[in-house]
Formats: structure tokens, sequence, C-alpha cells
């Protein structure tokens, strides 16, 4: 594209062929400059941060109970994205977590795969076919719906199993989750744990020490469990992601030279509005704008890393009341199911620009395979 915007520049100046050869060097030079200033900067690095039935409601509460400031407030551009499925206007976080690993629609409850049940390659396994390291980080289980879309291939998000068998096939470099049971715990008797250890992982468990204490040799991929089913809620003292987020960045920086992939889920924003309970809604929310925090602190110091923050769909029609006051929300809800409403999406750092407007969910996949030049 570049080359045919300034072609006509080029021709034009072989048209001044009385131009002394001196001058003509200084424009060839002035030109090549010219050409280097206006072509897009390129990250190495991407994350990918999904606050799963974060809408505007769910953000906006955060921020109006957390002294009217969000870290989210330091991206520098914002969009909305259409959250529907391929076969309902309301999505499910399989659909919507596909449609951003994998740039196509796909029916609710779909992981990684077409309308036809076919499998589609994802952003992760193309980083990983490029030789860039890549990672998941979730407050949920590792094999839930959105990191399992990252990283499987099934006809359905309850066949977790199943998508468990896709982690020492992948080559990832990094994941942190709940969930260990799926991997040692199984029906086939298969311990997919003992297998990854075998294959070099270093993997820990919550049990054995925390986040801020593990070893994370870079020399090593590495995996931890927070939970042998679902990780506790921050309000049982949850704690990891914003730290699990900074050390999963540094960690994979130091895995390949040519960048990396992460994406990094707040996972139970979404159970609070399932739950309709907009306090659990509001602690989940300012825990992972904690985590946004740190990955954008990373993000300005690097100067080569995109940050993309945006949801996979809202949940529980959330509302805030007329008669809330700052820092003392009253709040209602509608459903206790996801809703189609536009969804934002924040971004930061080089390509930014790209996500502002308002554009599919798939786009979101496009974007980011674009921004690195695939």
């Amino acid at each position: 594209m570049l080359t045919k915007l300034f072609l006509p520049l080029f021709l034009l100046s072989l048209s001044f062929s009385s131009c002394p050869p001196r001058q003509a060097v200084a424009n060839e030079t002035t030109n090549s400059t010219s050409q280097e200033a206006l072509a897009p900067k390129r990250p190495k690095n991407i994350i990918f941060m999904v606050g799963d039935g974060m809408g505007i409601a769910q953000i906006t509460a955060g921020l109006y109970s957390n002294d009217n400031h969000l870290e989210l407030e330091r991206c520098t551009t914002a969009g909305f994205h259409k959250s529907y499925s391929s076969n309902y206007l309301t999505t499910d976080s399989a659909a919507g977590a596909t449609a951003f690993a994998c740039g196509k629609k796909t029916y609710n409850g779909a992981i990684g795969v077409d309308t036809d049940k076919q499998p589609i390659p994802t952003i992760l396994e193309e980083a990983e076919q490029h030789g860039l390291a890549t990672g998941l980080v979730v407050t949920s289980t590792i094999a839930h719906a959105t990191p399992a879309a990252f990283i499987a291939h099934v006809e359905s998000r309850k066949q977790y199993e199943d998508i468990a068998t896709f982690f020492p096939e992948s080559g990832i470099d990094l994941f942190i989750g709940g969930g260990s049971k799926h991997f040692d715990e199984r029906k086939d008797k298969r311990n997919i744990i003992q297998e990854m250890t075998n294959q070099g992982y270093v993997i820990k468990n919550q049990k054995e020490e925390s986040i801020d204490e593990v070893d994370m040799d870079p020399h090593h991929p590495f995996g931890f469990f927070t939970g042998r089913k679902d990780p506790k809620t921050y309000r049982q003292g949850r704690r990891y992601l914003p730290n699990a987020a900074q050390r999963a960045t540094a960690f994979l920086d130091k895995r390949s030279d040519k960048g990396f992939f992460m994406m990094i889920e707040g996972s139970q924003i979404d159970w609070g509005g399932h739950a309709n309970d907009g306090k659990y809604i509001i602690e989940e929310m300012l825990d992972f704008d904690r985590a946004i925090g740190k990955v954008l602190d990373w993000a300005e110091k690097d100067g080569e890393t995109l940050v993309v923050i945006t949801a996979d769909h809202e949940t529980g029609g959330f509302a805030i009341l007329p008669s809330s006051k700052m820092n003392k929300l009253k709040t209602k809800f509608v459903t206790d199911y996801h809703t189609p409403v536009l969804i934002p999406v924040f971004a930061f750092g080089p390509g930014a620009e790209q996500f502002s407007g308002i554009y599919e969910n798939t786009d979101i996949y496009r974007k980011m395979v674009g921004a690195y030049g695939w």
C-alpha cells in the first residue's frame, strides 16, 4: 500500500531531470525519510485483555466506586465492537472469544471451530508459528471458554477434559489459572500435568507457593494452577491477577526475541453479573483494572507493546440508579444472563489508532494480526 502511495511521487521526481546530482540525492533521502515517518510502527508484542461481561455500566461502576479513577483511562484510543454470534444476537463467551481468537463468527458454545464445527487457526497458534512467545492468564479455570478459544478446537465449551489435551500440543509458553482437575483427575486417567512436566514445563500450584514467590525461569515453559476448580473470588481473598500479569509479561519478554502474544482475562466480572451482585462486579472490575495498570506501566516503558482491552459481552443488563453517589452506588439488573449491547474497546501503544470506530468483534482479530504485519 505504501509503495502504491509513493510511486507517483517517485515518478514525479524523475521528471525533474535538470536537478543536479547532489540535489537528487537530497530529494531521495528526504523522500525515504518521509516514507519511514508515515509508515505505521508495528508492535513487537500484543497483550489482549478481556474483562468478561464488562460493559459500559461495569466500567462506570468501577470508576465511580474508586474515587472517579481507573487505570483504563490511560488508554489513548476507544471504539466499540458488535458482539453477536452466528446464531444469536446475544453471544456467549465461547463464541465471543472465538471471534477474537480466530476472526470468525460462530455458534454459541463453540471453541475454536466454525459453524461447521471445523477447526480454525487462532492468533495464539499463529504467534507460535511466527516464533513468538505466548501466554494465557485468567481468574477462571484455564480450560474455561475464553482461554480455551485461544488454544483448543472442540464443539462445546463443556468439553473441559478435551480442552486440556490441547495444552501439551500447543507449545504455549505460560499459563496461569485454575482447573488443575481437568489435567490430572480425568476420566481417561491421563495425567497431562506429568506429560507437560516431561516435556520440560515447570508446573506449580498455589498450594505450594504464591505467584509472588514462585521462581519463573524463562528458560523453561511455565504453568501455574490457582485452584483445583475455579479460583476464589476477590472477596474470598484471591489477589494474584495484577502481579501475575506483571510477572507473565516480563517472563514472555525473555522467552523470545521476536516478541509475544498474551491474553489476560478478568473472568469473574461476568460471574458477578450472573449472580446479580453489584459489589461482586465492582470488586472484580477493580482487580482487573489493577492488572491493566501493571500492563500499561510495562507498555509505556517498553514502547513496542500494543495493549487491547475489551469484553466478550455485557452480563446482567447492569444499571446504576440515579440515587447513587460517588463511591456509594445503587445498582439493578434486568437479567441474569448476557445482553447484546455494543462493547467498548480500548487500546494503547503502537497500532492503537486502528481500534477506534464501530466494528465487528471479528475485526479485533484482524486488527491484531494486521498490527503484527502477518
